[in-house]
């Protein structure tokens, strides 16, 4: 591949490929970045128009599995149903791009995005916006601003622009931000939760007196929540540098772009005598009907108000009619926030609804929590389970299956809203509420090897159901006996803003979000934010805007946080339902007496206290999970009273060419397991037993046998042994 252009930005370099494949696209460009390959392309229907008010953007990500040398899970060796990372990247994608493209614009636009090589340490999901951007602004559509993604971690208290994912496993923080040479677009916060050692404060010890003590010190789970001070400062780093990066890919990218062709734009023309009518002569109707549309998303006031002047007005386009309502309706509501700082049900600008919390309304899950703030209802329910209850997954930069511990899964039926649409698979939209959730909770959630699944149903929605998701997780993680470093709330903010004028808005409802200029999530604690998801319609946000909306969210958050703690003091365990834990440590040299010849043991204690046990052989960590704390408390001193009458086990570390001496321990038609010192077993094959052929294992050894082997090889935890000469 003849490679046209190649720029070296925050950290990587990006070689693209233009007008050598995909030659049938509108656009497309073929990146190249370390050991990953991405084709991006673009795709428009000149033909065909959408005569609504909306972009008909089509945005896929697709990976694909031979680009990291895999077949595709299951049993069908063909990628089918796209991956939650995939249906994630593709919203990134697609909100990052919506806004380069101008009102009314009506045509039909596919973007593909294809992983065909995929680098370990590589962030698809930045490559793969620069790739889309780069395909878009290369493509004969007329746009002529590129759009470029960086991610920030911040490890060891430094900030680092484009973190590899070895890094990214070591941050604090997981920013990812969108944006053109002039503005922001997009942003993805969370923070990344952490365990300290922490010294407790108990006064001086003299180990003198007492040579076996020492300080004291637990395990601390931190949230890592970040201030906005702090954010704000990143942000305006991260900011220059997408500027920067912007820059440089207009000005590589700009002779090799195709020739633009006229598109046709639709913004009818709205009638200015119907919008004069419906101000004077149905103002008090309309504000009835915005009123009403305060308290719910589906309304039919603005219905009825078309109806009423249709009759009035025979004549008149009933489409056309309902355009200017729809613009006089958006008016009024901007502009009573604008100039009389109220809302359209009456609250001020920084006004949380009112809000009402009921914990463990199920008797027979583990825990659950009813969240309601004004019309917008989720609820949230906790399941609770072991190490085998995770879920498996493995995206294609991973070396392996990798376990999902914790689970945010976010419904969102359609009677929520009042409409009448069966309930399905989920969208895009509800994967991509239930991860911001997620995001918001797992840095300060305590696990101690649970695996915990929360699942939102939402049961009413009129703005910010997937901040309600967050409370409603909250509470639910503390009806559920879940420990949780911080008390985590979200909020959604929305923006107002006409010339020089704007209003920020908290706790937006449907309504404001409709005819807003800013769709803002920020969830946290009261120290600072644990994630947020920004999307703008303006086309870009100065930061001091963006700092006053962070520090009025702070003010709500602080004030939802309030009104959960007063409800957690009251919350009653399901007692008869709720699994127990217990999680401690025991020297690993034991662990063989724990599980017993041929897991004999381990048995006999499942079996005794009703519980299920996890061991971790290398870390000497116990698990036990069980129905009620009687069970938890007669395992866990059945387990101490076997340590402490054991005799510890030396632990030795093998390598291979090691030669020692083992005892044979048991004989199999394929060889035999040799008991080796430290009290772990590996496996000589017959066919290493002798020089010559042996045809029955018992004609070389016996059980009881001592004899020198090697260790020739290790398969996982597995010791692969031969006749040492």
């Amino acid at each position: 591949m003849k490679y046209n252009v190649e720029l070296t930005l925050q950290n990587k370099t990006e070689a693209y490929a233009f007008n050598q494949v995909a030659a049938q696209a509108n656009g497309a460009a073929w990146l190249k970045c370390g050991d990953t390959v991405i084709l991006a392309t673009v795709v428009i229907d000149e033909t065909d128009f959408v005569d609504e008010d909306f972009l008909p953007l089509t945005v896929q990500y697709i990976e694909k599995s031979y680009a990291a040398g895999k077949f595709p899970g299951g049993f069908i060796k063909r990628e089918t149903k796209p991956s939650d990372f995939e249906t994630l990247t593709s919203r990134i994608v697609d909100r990052s791009l919506r806004p380069l493209f101008p009102k009314g614009f009506a045509n039909p636009v596919q973007i593909t995005v294809m992983v065909l090589s995929a680098d370990r340490e590589a962030d698809l999901q930045v490559l793969a916006l620069n790739a889309a951007s780069a395909a878009l602004y290369v493509s004969d559509i007329d746009i002529f601003n590129s759009v470029s993604a960086v991610r920030v971690g911040k490890i060891d208290g430094e900030i680092v622009f484009n973190p590899t994912l070895s890094q990214l496993q070591k941050s604090t923080l997981d920013l990812y931000l969108a944006g053109s040479k002039e503005d922001m677009l997009m942003i993805e916060m969370q923070t990344l939760g952490s365990d300290e050692v922490e010294i407790l404060d108990i006064g001086i010890i003299d180990p003198l007196v007492d040579p076996a003590m020492s300080t004291p010190s637990v395990a601390v789970r931190r949230s890592n929540a970040m201030s906005e001070d702090e954010l704000i400062r990143i942000l305006a780093s991260a900011q220059i540098a997408l500027s920067e990066a912007n820059s440089a890919y207009e000005s590589a990218f700009k002779s090799y772009a195709k020739p633009p062709f006229e598109l046709q734009t639709i913004v009818s023309e709205i009638s200015g005598e119907m919008i004069e009518y419906v101000r004077s002569v149905h103002t008090d109707d309309l504000k009835r009907g915005i009123n009403q549309m305060a308290k719910t998303e589906r309304s039919t006031a603005l219905r009825t108000i078309r109806k009423t002047i249709l009759k009035e007005k025979p004549e008149w386009n009933e489409h056309e009619l309902k355009k200017a309502i729809e613009s006089v309706k958006r008016s009024m509501v901007r502009a009573q926030i604008l100039d009389e700082k109220v809302r359209a049900d009456g609250r001020a600008l920084n006004e949380v609804r009112p809000i009402s919390i009921e914990t463990n309304v199920l008797p027979s899950a583990h825990a659950s929590a009813l969240f309601t703030r004004g019309q917008t209802q989720a609820l949230v329910v906790l399941t609770l389970g072991g190490a085998k209850d995770a879920q498996m997954f493995e995206n294609l930069t991973d070396s392996g299956t990798q376990n999902e511990g914790f689970m945010v899964h976010y419904n969102f039926p359609g009677f929520s809203v009042g409409e009448p649409s069966p309930i399905g698979a989920p969208r895009r939209r509800e994967l991509g509420h239930g991860n911001l959730a997620k995001r918001a909770l797992e840095g300060a959630c305590v696990r101690n090897g649970q695996t915990i699944r929360l699942v939102s149903e939402v049961l009413e929605s009129n703005g910010s159901s997937s901040m309600a998701t967050v409370c409603g997780g909250y509470m639910a993680l503390r009806a559920g006996d879940i420990e949780v470093a911080d008390p985590i709330a979200g909020v959604a903010m929305g923006m107002v803003q006409e010339g020089s004028r704007h209003a920020i808005l908290t706790d937006i409802m449907g309504l404001e979000d409709h005819d807003g200029d800013l769709d803002f999530k920020v969830a946290g604690s009261k120290g600072g934010i644990t994630a947020m998801q920004m999307d703008i319609k303006l086309g870009g946000i100065h930061l001091d805007v963006l700092k006053e909306a962070l520090y009025q969210a702070k003010e709500a958050r602080s004030h939802i946080i309030d009104i959960m703690i007063s409800s957690e003091d009251k919350i009653e365990l399901n007692e008869g339902t709720l699994p127990s834990t217990d999680l401690f440590h025991i020297d690993p040299s034991f662990i063989g007496d724990i599980i017993g010849q041929a897991g004999k043991t381990i048995r006999e204690i499942i079996e005794r206290f009703d519980v299920t046990i996890d061991i971790d052989k290398k870390k000497g960590s116990v698990k036990l999970t069980g129905k009620n704390r009687d069970g938890l408390r007669g395992a866990r001193d059945h387990i101490e009273g076997i340590v402490s009458g054991a005799t510890p086990v030396e632990k030795v570390e093998y390598k291979v060419g090691d030669v020692v001496k083992g005892k044979v321990k048991k004989i199999v038609d394929f060889g035999a397991f040799i008991e080796l010192p430290g009290g772990v077993d590996g496996l000589i094959h017959i066919s290493k037993l002798s020089d010559g052929h042996v045809s029955r294992v018992s004609d070389v050894v016996n059980e009881g046998d001592e004899l020198m082997v090697e260790i020739v090889e290790f398969k996982g935890n597995k010791i692969g042994l031969g006749r040492a000469k």
